[in-house]
């Protein structure tokens, strides 16, 4: 469908490509869960909030993420990402009276425009060569351009979708806006939002170049490795628990990276059945993490409307008194651990069984990145799982470590109603895979020309396969099944003899104390320390013990504890970056002189360059 604008170059067209059909899938999904959890979620700010600015543009938000996915025009497509951008910092700066708000906004803001500007650099670049804005006539046209205008090409739009999908470096805008903004709203950005620059990734390397360089894999494929690993080892040092979550959407954007590097790496190499593989662990991995990371967000956002706070450390026991918010988060915490039969089981399965089928399907040292790859992304699953271990534990279980925990009380019906829909497509995309995965035949048949789903699943669809000799195979229907057959046992157990057993009621053993409290918990410093020392040289922490004392040092009467870690991007990136630009900035000054004679002479001077430059054209 297209509607003229009045200019011929532009136009504002749509087109459904099995592509965008599946990323508004995703979209659908998450608006619809997010939508019904809202109107429990949203009922704490009536009477404070202007509800209705919140409603105005968070349907604007899901308006122009549906152009952005369904856009098949350039023009028509920059303009629903700005809209979308707009429209995102004005639901993160919702609580805009508070200063932590208005900067995080801001930098979301500045990042967001900065990655527009280079979109609009590599668009332009390419409506030259084609002497059109429609996406149509970009197709394969990236593989005959010169191999500079290429790479130019590539990289522009590598880092300008990379700023939305929030890659390391240029990630820092992330873990500053989802906490500030109102949880359901962080729950869309991280599932969906930050999934546009995906998407545009997606159409760029998969439709607008034929077989990208075998550099360009290279680089996809190391971003989304350094992205999962220090996504993860970040996530691990923070206390705030939905900052926590912010950084795990850092690291599962690289294990999407990671399938999608390895994709163009095997087309490159001419392997179109591994890259459709290795496309489809990627695209899979997207609505996984979308699902899965969308409600662990509901679920930190139910959490802080019933404690008021994002602390871990003032949390605890929270499991007897939210129960449902509980199961729904550790369904989200098994799941993006990658534990099997959950869905991100599967698509990391996938990821692992590409880069494994990489290892032994090339010949050149190009083979030696897939095991180095894979060893890190084992690696980074696990230190997920450990970081979810502290998350769930640390917040749910235990004792109360503040009043307000105490206090928790079960969020409301349709917030549960919610979480439970996203919990419940965790499972359903975990033990169904197998019949999901012909949805991605027409995407990879697009990109690719190849159809790999047959070859993905055997045994009925029962059990998920690489297709080659040397692949693995796995059955998520059948774990699944083991898991509750040994879970039936102790219950099977339990009415045959427990029953009638005696039954004697006793108090924990507390090593002899008079009674365990909260101070003899596991706090989230403590159970984060011995990562903090291994990874010292990536932290640099630094912490300050104060003890207070009236009589002898040896009895203190307090002692107070502070522990932080180096924010090295910022620091060492960043922070110069800054600083230089406000220099230049200062002495850029001067060219305002208040003068009208100055004026002139530069547009004198700019006419003279603009004639010149004409000549020689």
């Amino acid at each position: 469908m297209s509607l003229p604008f009045g200019v011929d170059l532009f136009s504002w067209t749509i087109r459904i490509t099995p592509l965008a059909a599946y990323f508004n899938l995703v979209l659908g999904i998450l608006a619809t869960a997010v939508s019904i959890y809202s109107f429990g979620y949203v009922r704490e700010m009536e009477g404070r909030r202007n509800l209705g600015v919140l409603g105005f543009f968070y349907n604007i938000l899901l308006l122009s993420l549906t152009l952005v996915f369904s856009a098949a025009n350039a023009f028509f497509f920059l303009v629903a990402w700005e809209v979308m951008a707009l429209s995102a910092w004005c639901l993160v700066s919702f609580e805009h009276e508070k200063a932590a708000t208005r900067r995080s906004g801001m930098v979301f803001l500045v990042m967001s425009h900065a990655g527009t500007g280079l979109l609009l650099i590599g668009f332009l670049i390419l409506a030259q060569a084609s002497g059109s804005l429609d996406f149509a006539s970009f197709h394969l046209l990236a593989s005959r351009l010169s191999p500079a205008q290429q790479g130019s090409v590539f990289i522009l739009f590598f880092l300008g979708f990379g700023v939305k999908a929030g890659v390391i470096p240029i990630h820092v805008w992330l873990p500053q806006a989802h906490p500030v903004a109102p949880s359901n709203i962080s729950a869309l950005m991280s599932g969906i939002v930050i999934k546009s620059g995906i998407y545009g990734m997606a159409l760029v390397f998969f439709d607008f170049f034929g077989a990208a360089p075998l550099w360009a894999g290279m680089a996809v494929l190391a971003a989304g490795v350094v992205s999962a690993l220090f996504g993860v080892l970040y996530a691990l040092m923070e206390h705030d628990l939905k900052r926590l979550l912010a950084y795990h959407s850092i690291e599962n954007i690289g294990i999407i990276l990671i399938g999608f590097g390895a994709a163009l790496l095997f087309r490159a190499l001419g392997h179109p059945m591994l890259a459709a593989m290795a496309l489809i662990a990627g695209l899979y991995h997207t609505l996984n993490h979308a699902i899965f990371k969308c409600l662990l967000f509901l679920g930190a956002g139910a959490v802080l409307q019933s404690t008021h706070t994002r602390n871990m450390e003032e949390m605890g026991g929270l499991i007897r008194r939210m129960p449902v918010t509980a199961l729904c988060f550790l369904t989200g915490a098994v799941a993006i651990s990658g534990l099997p039969p959950l869905n991100g089981f599967v698509s990391e399965w996938l990821t692992y069984q590409a880069l494994l089928a990489g290892f032994g399907s090339t010949q050149t040292l190009t083979r030696l990145v897939f095991p180095i790859a894979g060893a890190l992304l084992a690696l980074t699953a696990a230190l997920a799982a450990a970081c979810f271990v502290k998350a769930f534990g640390i917040s749910f279980l235990a004792l109360p470590r503040s009043e307000e925990a105490e206090t928790a009380h079960e969020c409301l019906p349709s917030m549960r109603a919610g979480m439970g829909i996203l919990a419940a497509l965790c499972a359903l995309l975990g033990f169904g895979a197998t019949w999901f995965l012909p949805i991605f035949d027409s995407i990879t048949a697009a990109a690719l020309g190849v159809r790999p789903s047959a070859t993905l699943t055997a045994v009925n669809h029962l059990v998920l396969t690489v297709g080659t000799a040397r692949g693995g195979t796995v059955s998520t229907v059948g774990i699944a099944a083991l898991l509750g057959l040994l879970s039936g046992l102790p219950a099977l157990f339990w009415l045959v003899w427990g029953r009638s057993g005696r039954r004697v009621t006793g108090p924990t053993w507390d090593c002899g104390l008079p009674g365990l409290t909260a101070t003899n918990e596991y706090t989230a410093t403590g159970f984060s320390k011995a990562f903090r020392m291994i990874f010292s040289a990536l932290y640099r922490p630094r912490r300050e013990i104060q003890a207070e004392y009236e009589v002898s040092p040896y009895y203190p009467t307090a002692i107070r504890f502070e522990s932080e870690i180096e924010p090295a991007f910022e620091k060492h990136f960043y922070d110069p970056f800054q600083a230089w630009l406000m220099r230049a900035a200062r002495r850029m000054r001067g060219v305002q002189a208040g003068s009208i004679h100055a004026y002139l002479a530069y547009i004198f001077v700019a006419l003279i360059a603009l004639m010149l430059f004409g000549v020689r054209r």
